[in-house]
């Protein structure tokens, strides 16, 4: 008998050992990164340090230089919960069967993009779409981005009949939406296409000179952000576990945390309601 136990526990010891440390596991997750780095990571860490708190779990946020980093890192199981804009979360969800949207801002139900122009290019605020902006130059925002490429192109194609790249002498991909106002504000680009929540953030910063570039056109609204998760948490961390990170999201009311995304608070989504972005992402061939 003690010869038999003696065989046993060192089979036993070791998967107890790998129990523990799958126990342990951090959750983590990312953001898609449209604005500026150290902004994002001090955004998220109070994100972070909020969660870990509401689950009772090691909560780590880790940043990703792009928005296809981040569906990546998400399809590869890097992280199991992502803040997305409306195309990347779509992107996400078709690559990772079973993941679902849990929660958006308030603002995200019905979210818009700016146009901005340079004052050189003589347009006056609450201009519009306009022939006149023809063979101006152009940028985008992230080439997945939903605020600051795929509606806007959407809303370009509507308005001119062509694609960008024939109404403009030159379009570009500026990488973020902070960039996309700082390219324009500067001259370097003459019109360009951002996240209004991010140009009424740096608004408030003092980082916008209005004589300078100026709002022209705000489109119509859409469904954006949203938080999605893995539809595997439950295996790794529990059963309900998906359903709890949903209701701290929602829960979510300090007002520093929501200031941060800019948000009011968080409402139930589901995957249903980007049905929109997914079919415009089809059409315009950019859902990839």
């Amino acid at each position: 008998m003690l010869r038999r136990l003696a065989l046993v526990l060192p089979v036993a010891l070791p998967l107890l050992f790998v129990t523990s440390l799958a126990a342990a596991a951090p959750f983590v997750f990312t953001a898609i990164p449209d604005e500026d780095e150290t902004r994002l990571q001090q955004r998220f860490q109070k994100i972070a340090d909020y969660l870990a708190d509401e689950l009772e779990v090691e909560v780590r946020f880790v940043p990703v230089k792009s928005y296809a980093a981040a569906v990546t890192a998400f399809r590869n199981d890097q992280v199991q919960l992502a803040w997305f804009g409306g195309l990347s979360g779509v992107q996400a969800r078709e690559r990772v069967p079973g993941s679902r949207a849990l929660a958006q801002g308030v603002e995200d139900a019905e979210f818009r993009t700016y146009f901005i122009a340079h004052e050189s290019t003589g347009l006056e605020e609450g201009a519009g779409l306009v022939e006149a902006m023809r063979d101006m130059t152009f940028t985008f925002g992230a080439k997945v981005s939903t605020s600051g490429r795929l509606m806007p192109e959407h809303y370009l194609r509507e308005a001119f009949g062509e694609a960008p790249e024939e109404v403009f002498s030159r379009v570009g991909f500026s990488g973020n939406h902070s960039r996309t106002a700082s390219l324009v504000a500067s001259g370097a680009y003459q019109l360009g296409a951002l996240n209004y929540t991010v140009w009424e953030n740096e608004l408030d910063a003092g980082n916008i000179d209005t004589d300078s570039v100026r709002v022209v056109w705000e489109t119509p609204a859409y469904p954006d952000y949203q938080w999605t998760i893995r539809g595997d948490v439950d295996e790794r961390f529990g059963e309900g576990f998906a359903d709890r990170v949903q209701q701290a999201l929602l829960g979510m009311d300090d007002p520093a945390l929501l200031e941060s995304f800019p948000r009011s608070g968080f409402i139930p989504v589901d995957n249903d309601d980007y049905e929109i972005i997914r079919q415009v992402g089809q059409r315009l061939d950019i859902l990839d």
